[in-house]
């Protein structure tokens, strides 16, 4: 069956600081902006956008449970290069069937940024 739904388009994350945020973002991502305004920082990862906006209420409580995972091709390096830039452990690399690994860490706004590395994955 056919689905009129696209795949994702879009994750977002809200941060207390934008500025140095997307500072953050430019390293572990291994790219700059490609949008900069006070309101909304927005990135293109391999053709997938990766957002962030300023956090008006930096109170709320983030929770674990949507994680939106990256595609990498070495888990455990990357995994290892996100916390040597700040990021702290969330869940280490883990084998959940076949050669599928995931991990995740949080970034200093308490954001979970999840890792994944699938060999079967193939866009549509």
């Amino acid at each position: 069956m056919k689905t009129s739904i696209g795949g994702l388009r879009t994750a977002i994350y809200k941060v207390g600081n934008i500025i140095e945020a997307k500072e953050w973002y430019s390293i572990v991502f291994k790219t700059k902006p490609y949008f900069d305004e006070p309101f909304y920082v927005g990135f293109n990862i391999a053709g997938y956008e990766l957002g962030l906006q300023p956090e008006e209420d930096q109170s709320i409580t983030k929770t674990d449970n949507v994680i939106v995972y990256w595609g990498v091709s070495d888990i455990h390096a990357e995994y290892n290069r996100f916390l040597d830039a700040g990021a702290t452990m969330h869940e280490e690399p883990d084998n959940v069937g076949g050669n599928i690994m995931v991990a995740s860490v949080k970034d200093a706004w308490g954001n979970v940024i999840g890792l994944i590395y699938n060999p079967e994955f193939k866009l549509d």
